[in-house]
C-alpha cells in the first residue's frame, strides 16, 4: 500500500526553482539592456544632433505651431545661417526683422522672402545694423520695437571668425573679434531684454559654436569670444530665473556651409582670407537651420548641432575631456601643420588635401 508521502509527491507537479527563476528574469532584463544600448549607440553614430535636440525634434512640438505669427529679429542674416533662417520662418508665417551691414543683401534675402511665403511687405523690416558701433544699438532696437510693437525672438548670429595662428595674429585683431562677437551682441541683447523683461516673455537665442566650449587651432580670438558668450548667457539664464517666460538659448553649431570661413579674420585686420576650403563634408545649412527651429520652438536652453565626428567631440568634451584633449592635440597638430604647408587645413581630415588658391 502506497504511503500517503509518496502518494503526495505524485499529485504535485514539478515547477521551476526560484534560483532559475530569478537567473531568467535577469538574463531577459540583461539581453534587454544590452539591445537598448546598441540601438542608442547605432543611432548615435547616424546623429548630427544632441539627443535630446533629437528627441524633441521626434516627439516636441513643431515649429510651425510654436513659431508662426511671433516676431523675430535677426542679426546677420544677410548670408549663411542668418539668411537660411529668414526663409524657413518666413514659411512658417514668422515676421521677421533682418539686420546686417549691408542693406542690399539684406533687400535681397527679404524679397526671397516673399516669393517664399505669404508674408506681405509690411511683415518683413529691414533693419541695417553694425554689431561693432555700440552707440547705435538703443535707437535701432526703439525703431524694432516700435515697428511690430514688440520682439518676441532675438536671435544674435552676427560674428567672423578668424584662421590665422596666435603668434602671427595682431592684437588688433583679437580686439575686433571680441568688440564684434562678443561685446556688440551683448550690447544689442542689453537693448532688447529690458522690452522682454516688462512684457513677461522673450527669447534670446545666441549663436555660439561648438568652439564655445572646446578649442582648436588657427581661431585662438574666435573661440575665446565663444566662449566669452556662452559664460555671459549660462550667468544670465540663472538672473533670469525669477522671470519663467525668458528663455536664453545657445546654439553650438559644427562646421557648416556658410560664407563664414570667406570673411574670416586673418592674421591682419585688413588682409582677407583666401583660402575658403572644401565645404562637402559640413552640414547642410538648411538641416541646421531646421534643427535649430526645433530648439526654439521647445525652448532648449542649449543645442549641440553637428555631423559626426564633431558630435563625438563635443560628448568627449563633456564627459571625457582627458580622451578629447588627446584627440584635439592630435588633430590639431596636423591642422597646423597643412596650414603652414600651406594646405586646406579645414577639409584636411575628411578629403584629400588641396592646395591653397590664390
Amino acid at each position: 500500500m502506497e504511503s500517503k508521502l509518496g502518494y503526495a509527491k505524485r499529485q504535485i507537479p514539478n515547477r521551476p526553482s526560484w534560483d532559475y527563476m530569478d537567473w531568467s528574469v535577469s538574463s531577459v532584463l540583461c539581453y534587454a539592456a544590452a539591445l537598448c544600448l546598441l540601438v542608442q549607440l547605432v543611432r548615435f553614430l547616424f546623429a548630427d544632433a544632441d539627443l535630446t535636440l533629437l528627441w524633441a525634434a521626434a516627439f516636441g512640438s513643431k515649429p510651425k505651431d510654436k513659431l508662426c505669427g511671433r516676431v523675430v529679429w535677426i542679426t546677420g542674416a544677410s548670408s549663411g545661417i542668418g539668411e537660411e533662417l529668414a526663409y524657413q520662418l518666413a514659411s512658417l508665417g514668422a515676421f521677421l526683422i533682418l539686420s546686417a551691414r549691408r542693406e542690399g543683401e539684406l533687400e535681397r534675402v527679404k524679397r526671397s522672402c516673399l516669393e517664399r511665403s505669404r508674408l506681405q511687405e509690411k511683415d518683413i523690416l529691414v533693419l541695417p545694423l553694425d554689431l561693432m558701433e555700440r552707440g547705435s544699438h538703443e535707437a535701432i532696437a526703439k525703431t524694432a520695437i516700435r515697428h511690430f510693437d514688440h520682439i518676441d525672438i532675438l536671435v544674435n548670429n552676427g560674428g567672423r571668425s578668424q584662421r590665422s595662428l596666435c603668434l602671427d595674429t595682431g592684437m588688433e585683431v583679437y580686439e575686433a573679434l571680441m568688440d564684434l562677437n562678443f561685446l556688440g551682441t551683448i550690447s544689442l541683447t542689453k537693448c532688447v531684454l529690458p522690452h522682454m523683461v516688462q512684457r513677461g516673455v522673450g527669447m534670446v537665442v545666441t549663436v555660439s559654436s561648438v568652439m564655445g566650449f572646446a578649442g582648436a587651432p588657427l581661431a585662438t580670438g574666435y573661440s575665446a569670444s565663444k566662449h566669452a558668450l556662452q559664460g555671459f548667457f549660462n550667468c544670465l539664464r540663472t538672473e533670469l530665473t525669477d522671470h519663467p517666460g525668458i528663455t536664453i538659448s545657445t546654439v553650438c553649431p559644427g562646421p557648416v556651409v556658410s560664407q563664414i570661413v570667406g570673411n574670416a579674420f586673418t592674421e591682419d585686420l585688413g588682409k582677407p582670407n583666401s583660402n575658403v576650403g572644401d565645404q562637402e563634408y559640413k552640414m547642410s545649412t538648411s538641416r541646421c537651420v531646421a534643427l535649430m527651429l526645433v530648439g526654439m520652438a521647445n525652448h532648449l536652453k542649449e543645442m549641440w548641432i553637428s555631423q559626426q565626428p564633431f558630435l563625438l567631440f563635443c560628448y568627449l568634451w563633456q564627459y571625457a575631456p582627458t580622451w578629447a584633449w588627446a584627440l584635439t592635440d592630435w588633430l590639431g597638430r596636423k591642422r597646423v601643420q597643412n596650414f603652414r604647408a600651406g594646405l586646406d587645413a579645414d577639409s584636411s581630415y575628411f578629403t584629400k588635401p588641396k592646395t591653397k588658391t590664390s
